[in-house]
């Protein structure tokens, strides 16, 4: 009865990453109610926390991209502005060309964590 059931398998997964979403390809996302000043310094705290370091940011079309490397990791995060206090997080951790969807995660857990909300 609860054998190979995709969807179960599928709600089981969500969980262990509440409130992280996933496009297609494995990119980590999240909004959250928050001002892009205010998550910006909660990336760079969580950053931090994870003995990741910041490479650079710039300023993109709404918002700011922060780029971010490990030993074995490039790291890209895309801050947009979704409103005064709305604001999109998007994680993407590369290893060569594979996407590692659990560190994407993992900086958006340790964000929210740094917001104060975890």
């Amino acid at each position: 009865m609860w054998g190979c059931d995709p969807v179960s398998l599928t709600a089981l997964g969500v969980g262990a990453s509440a409130g992280v979403q996933y496009t297609l390809s494995g990119i980590a996302y999240r909004t959250f109610s928050e001002p892009l000043p205010q998550v910006m310094l909660a990336v760079f705290i969580a950053l931090d926390r994870m003995a990741i370091k910041v490479d650079s940011k710039e300023k993109i079309y709404n918002g700011q991209r922060i780029w971010a490397r490990t030993s074995d990791r490039e790291i890209q995060i895309e801050l947009e502005v979704i409103s005064p206090k709305a604001t999109r997080m998007r994680s993407i951790a590369r290893s060569g060309v594979l996407l590692d969807q659990a560190t994407s995660a993992e900086i958006i857990v340790q964000t929210e964590k740094a917001l104060g909300r975890g």
